[in-house]
Parts: structure tokens; sequence; C-alpha cells
């Protein structure tokens, strides 16, 4: 039994379509539960194949629900820019897990962290996540977390300044490398985890992408890719929190962004020259602008 929490999100329809893809007619391969907010955003392939649980993976009676016999879980907190704090929104999901595990419903978890242990300090969502690890690996389930740096989707917010202006911001040394991740690469290791029900004990899987390019370098990179002229702008944690505070993230959210931008910038966890990871994340800069970035400027 695999379960799926965020099975609509970014990421998480990703791996769903993966493990759908990798099941294909089979009747003997294990059965699928998913875990959806919203039931009517699933594609009909899904809900055809999978056990639906409506509701949030926050709920401990649904996720015991869903949890219930599963031998393999794909696990990711939610971003909520919104949330009155960020180690809250991160422990209120994960303490109903911990207590699925701990009625041994759980054989196997596969989370969405990030790149930073024993590094990173103060940053925000990138602390919370790692913490979560701990608590999560803590009660002796079978633990793999999934650790990918910056996400190249993080720009995809930026798609139309990149169209009308040529110009991306980032609040990262413009001319230090800052090493990314495609999601696609975090989903297809996600999915080939939960379909292998062998590994065994605690591991990170890093997810280094094959570039070490700067923000400058990105945007060499963008600017060939786009056709145009492309250029990086330098921005400060503290913009980047009252740009956060205008888009309607609470005053926790908006500083816990700051605090990951500003820990990211002064540790280096993000940029320091750790080897790439081929088999987890082969996806380069310049591929991704070509088949997400480029028709997001165009849409």
């Amino acid at each position: 039994m695999i379960v799926i929490t965020t099975p609509t999100g970014g990421i998480g329809r990703q791996v769903l379509d993966n493990v759908l893809d990798a099941l294909g007619a089979r009747d003997d391969g294990p059965a699928l539960r998913v875990i959806a907010r919203d039931p009517g955003r699933l594609t009909a392939r899904t809900r055809e194949r999978a056990e639906v649980f409506q509701g949030s993976h926050t709920d401990p009676e649904v996720l015991g629900a869903a949890c219930e016999g599963a031998d393999q879980v794909f696990w990711l907190v939610p971003p909520a820019p919104g949330a009155d704090s960020v180690e809250g929104h991160f422990r209120d999901f994960t303490l109903p897990l911990c207590e699925v595990i701990a009625r041994r419903d759980v054989a196997r978890v596969v989370a969405v962290s990030s790149l930073g242990r024993g590094v990173a300090k103060d940053a925000g969502p990138i602390s919370a996540s790692l913490a979560m690890d701990d608590r999560i690996a803590a009660t002796g389930v079978h633990y793999r977390a999934l650790c990918p740096p910056f996400l190249m989707e993080n720009l995809l917010g930026q798609a139309a300044a990149l169209r009308d202006t040529g110009e991306f911001r980032m609040a990262y040394a413009t001319d230090r490398v800052l090493r990314t991740c495609a999601t696609a690469d975090i989903a297809a290791t996600a999915a080939r985890l939960l379909l292998d029900d062998s590994w065994t004990g605690r591991a990170d899987v890093p997810l280094v992408g094959p570039d070490d390019l700067t923000p400058e370098g990105m945007a060499e990179v963008l600017a060939d890719v786009l056709g145009r002229p492309v250029r990086v702008r330098e921005t400060t944690p503290e913009a980047y929190k009252a740009s956060a505070l205008r888009f309607g993230a609470s005053e926790s959210g908006a500083q816990g962004l700051a605090d990951m931008a500003s820990a990211m910038d002064a540790q280096g966890f993000y940029g320091a020259a750790e080897p790439s990871t081929p088999d987890t994340a082969p996806t380069s800069f310049g591929r991704w602008c070509e088949e997400v970035l480029r028709p997001a400027t165009l849409a």
C-alpha cells in the first residue's frame, strides 16, 4: 500500500503521475491511496486507480485512516506563508504522522526536506524541515529525506517579470554559486523509492543538479534560452520579507522566508562545492529553462 500526500501540488502531482505510470494497468502492484483537500482537482486516472481520502494530512483521523496498513508514505509539508508559526506549521503536520507510525501503521516514509543538515541554522522553513526529519526518524520508521538545494521552480513566480522586463530578483549574492534542482527529479526519485520495498534505516538523499551556476550565470542561460537580454538584480532579505507581506504572508511566514534567504546567503549551504548527483538530479538548468520556464514566459 502506497499513500501519497499533496497529490495535486507541484511535487506531489508529479510523484503520483510517476507511480501511476509505473503501475500501469497492473492488478498485482501495490494498492494506492491519496489524501486530497479537493478531490475534484485529481485526474480521472487517479480517481479510477486510487482510493481517495478527502481532507488534510494534518488531520489525525484522515491521516490515520489513509495510512492504516500502509507500506510506503510520500510525505510533504505544504508551504503556508500565512501560518502563525513556521515551526508550528511543520510540527502540526508531523506529530500526527509520528502517532500513526507509533501504531505501526507505516513501514517506510519518503519525505521532501532540504540540503543543509548540520550547517543550516535559523533558516526558517529549511530549519523546520530538518527538524521534521529528526522527529520522524526518531520513531524508528525506515526513512528517506529527499534533500534538494534551491528549486528551479522558485523562478516560475518571476516568469512575467522575465517576459516584460528581462529581469529577475534574488536575495542571494549574484556572483556566488547556487546549486539547483528541478522538482521533476525530486518526484522521480520519490516514486522510485516508493516502489522499492527493500531499503531500510535512515538516510538523506541529496538531489544536486549538474550546474555550478551563479545567479549571474543563470541570467546568461536564461538570455540564451529566451533570446533576449536578461539581468539579475540582487535584493535583500528585508525586501523579500516586505514583498511576502504584500502578497498576504503572516509576519511569522514572511520573517521565516527572510531568515531562509539570510541563511542561504550567509551560511552557503546551497552553494557549497558539493558534487552533483546524476542518479537523482540529472536535469540541467538550461534544459529546465527550455522545457518549463520558457513556456511559462509565453503564457
